[in-house]
């Protein structure tokens, strides 16, 4: 089954996104005509994953050009400005949302000279052409990443890097699709990675549409199953990975990180080179999402602690380079990932 996490509707000139809050419970799209309501559905969790995140920062962009259109070209270029803004204050960690911003503002200072209808219409290829290659990237990663796998494993993932987390296909998920493509006898086990419970609400989800058999734990499980040796591979998704090859992922990535270390697991990464950031040396320099308590202190409509506990509730955590057997781009592996095997990535022919 193809999940379409974005999806083009020409007929009403809107990007549809599934609604990933009342995932599994219920399948929703919800269509979207403005740069503001993109941002809006990007801060509340509508749509999540570092290249899923860019994906629809660029449509942000195409249907705010759409919806300004017939202004003359100082009010479309100011409201083109206010929509590149109010996209780039929606999430901080995820590098992939400057990306595409940075890629479509390119786009647009190419034609300024256009008429905005004009315009409007090359920004909303390039938003197709991303979500193409984005879905390229994925099936690239999968295919070097299923190598890595023994042909039966049983591999830990937290968070959800799937098709929900990007155009299609995934990055983490993404490579246990391909392996099992491949033949392999693959079986999942996914932390329900508290506090937003992307893994059991949304991992396990995916895994269930094509009949890839998934376990469920809560992450404080995760060290036990390590420890009795049925845990083979570990493999996670990023929302940024600095120059060296730390990367920011869903908070409490670093800790199964140090517990695959502890028992000799291999410990990957799979993210395109959108996720790449060379202007941070280290991920020390990687700006942490603080969300709002009450993430923390209930989900939904149940509460379990006080209004007034406080809470703290970072979204992300930054796991050290030399934790990490192997960095899996679309343009090969590096395998541990340094500063300098990193850079090479970006010199070599896409695949």
């Amino acid at each position: 089954m193809r999940v379409e996490t974005l999806r083009w509707n020409a007929e009403r000139g809107q990007i549809e996104l599934i609604d990933q809050r009342v995932l599994p419970a219920q399948f929703e799209r919800l269509g979207f005509d403005s740069a503001a309501g993109v941002a809006t559905a990007i801060r509340s969790m509508v749509v999540r994953g570092a290249p899923a995140i860019g994906c629809a920062a660029a449509y942000g962009v195409a249907v705010e050009a759409r919806r300004l259109q017939r202004l003359d070209a100082a009010a479309f270029a100011a409201g083109m400005e206010a929509a590149f803004t109010v996209l780039g204050q929606s999430r901080p960690t995820a590098v992939n949302l400057f990306w595409a911003l940075e890629r479509l503002r390119s786009a647009l200072g190419a034609m300024r000279e256009a008429p905005p209808a004009r315009i409007a219409e090359v920004l909303l290829q390039e938003a197709h052409a991303m979500l193409a290659a984005d879905v390229a990237a994925n099936r690239a990663m999968g295919a070097l990443g299923a190598e890595l796998l023994p042909q039966q494993a049983r591999v830990l993932t937290h968070c959800n890097a799937g098709a929900l987390a990007t155009a299609g296909h995934g990055t983490a998920l993404g490579v246990i699709r391909s392996a099992v493509e491949t033949g392999k006898r693959i079986t999942v086990i996914a932390d329900e990675t508290r506090p937003f419970l992307q893994g059991a609400r949304l991992t396990v989800w995916e895994m269930q549409q094509e009949n890839i058999p998934v376990t469920l734990i809560t992450d404080n499980m995760a060290g036990h199953l390590m420890q009795q040796g049925l845990v083979d591979v570990v493999i996670v998704g990023a929302d940024r990975v600095a120059a060296n090859g730390d990367f920011a992922n869903k908070i409490g990535t670093y800790m199964v990180a140090v517990l695959a270390r502890r028992h000799g697991i291999p410990f990957y990464v799979a993210a395109p080179l959108s996720s790449i950031d060379r202007k941070i040396a280290s991920g020390a320099e990687i700006p942490i999402e603080e969300r709002s308590g009450a993430e923390v202190r209930g989900f939904g409509a149940l509460q379990w602690a006080s209004d007034e506990v406080a809470v703290r509730n970072p979204a992300f955590d930054v796991t050290p380079a030399e934790l990490v057997s192997a960095l899996i781009t679309e343009r090969g592996l590096v395998a541990p990932p340094t500063t300098t095997g990193i850079a090479a990535l970006f010199d070599l022919p896409a695949r």
